[in-house]
């Protein structure tokens, strides 16, 4: 090969016409071969310096750099790393020797103070160790019987732990892939919890938190109250009566509709309709039994309320919101009262969230299911 080609094949791949090693230039393909051993040369502070173990050291760095969050690394530290790598010569071991100049340069101009914090992060990770010469230069020297002692930064500790990096950097790439499945999940659900139910807020909390990054397990609790909210159709309260037809021929009864549906004050009970507390803690004896001192005040009942929701799979979010949406004595008795029906609701959470946030919200009326229990309760006595 011509002479004059060299330098302009070593500035394509990187490498600068002055970056010979004391062996002679540097082969053109990065390419490692199968490890070269060398004798041990005695000493503490000495490493008999080998060849990485792996075929493609980039492939290391690969996986090391798709696991950089869990071992807390910076995009700068790569920088560095990937600048280190970059002055190993194939078949030469695996100890760097370049200067903090040379590596500054090859890092893109940053300054030393910075690479010595990114070598001494590297050393506290057991990414590499130090092995410094008397005068903190970086070199290695050979004997006749091809003995070496090599003074430098060191990344076997690096490539030994291939397969770890590997596997981190795989378990993490699984876990976004689960988490952004169930984040197309949970979005699936609320477009058909909207599409069922325009008014609902359920859907817009749900959405603000999705903003947030979230872990896998954070994903799944979202994931199973959606679909909590989604699957709650039938209910002791859900269920629609079927209207009796006449047995005859005629048509006009059983075609008969209006466009305007009517709107009857029973159906929406006011704050003044509020039970008693009493009432309400006679009849509900489930949630009552679980409270440590008497339930005097609407204020005890709530703190009461608070503490049952979790037990019951009602996130305190959802129960501030219901709160917000419905008023403290409503969100409050729902929880009393969805506790006295017991087995006859499939899913507390769900009927919870249906009855406060949901389209059912305007049919919960707290007075007449206490009364309604009353009545049950006093037949069977």
């Amino acid at each position: 090969m011509d002479s004059f080609l060299l330098p302009i094949l070593r500035y394509s791949l990187g490498k600068g016409p002055g970056e010979c090693g004391q062996n002679g230039p540097r082969s053109l393909s990065m390419t490692f071969t199968k490890p070269s051993t060398h004798a041990a040369c005695p000493g503490a502070a000495y490493n008999v310096d080998q060849s990485p173990e792996t075929a493609d050291i980039w492939a290391v760095f690969r996986a090391l750099r798709d696991a950089r969050s869990h071992f807390g690394l910076r995009p700068a530290h790569l920088q560095t790393l990937q600048a280190m790598l970059s002055c190993l010569k194939p078949g030469h071991g695996e100890t760097v020797f370049a200067s903090n100049t040379e590596l500054c340069r090859r890092t893109g101009g940053i300054d030393e103070r910075t690479l010595r914090r990114h070598i001494s992060r590297f050393i506290q990770l057991g990414f590499m160790t130090r092995h410094e010469s008397s005068n903190r230069k970086r070199y290695r020297i050979r004997a006749a019987n091809g003995d070496c002692i090599s003074f430098g930064l060191c990344l076997s500790p690096m490539f030994k732990r291939a397969s770890e990096f590997l596997e981190i950097a795989q378990m993490l790439e699984d876990t976004r892939r689960d988490c952004l499945f169930l984040r197309k999940q949970i979005l699936a659900l609320l477009a058909q919890i909207d599409a069922a139910d325009p008014n609902s807020t359920f859907s817009d909390g749900i959405r603000k938190t999705l903003r947030r990054k979230l872990t896998i397990v954070e994903y799944r609790f979202l994931q199973r109250e959606v679909e909590a909210a989604h699957h709650a159709t039938s209910t002791v309260m859900d269920m629609d009566e079927t209207p009796v037809l006449p047995a005859n021929d005629g048509q006009i009864v059983r075609h008969h509709s209006k466009s305007k549906k009517e709107s009857k004050d029973l159906d929406r009970p006011q704050e003044d309709n509020k039970p008693n507390v009493r009432l309400l803690t006679a009849v509900c004896k489930e949630a009552t039994s679980f409270a440590e001192t008497d339930l005097l005040t609407w204020e005890d009942v709530e703190q009461h309320a608070k503490t049952l929701a979790p037990m019951m799979g009602i996130h305190p979010i959802t129960f501030d919101k219901a709160k917000d949406a419905v008023g403290a004595w409503k969100a409050s008795s729902a929880v009393f009262i969805i506790l006295q029906f017991g087995s006859r609701i499939r899913d507390f959470a769900a009927y919870f969230s249906s009855v406060t946030l949901g389209r059912r919200e305007t049919q919960f009326n707290p007075p007449a299911l206490l009364a309604q229990l009353a009545r049950a309760e006093s037949r069977l006595a």
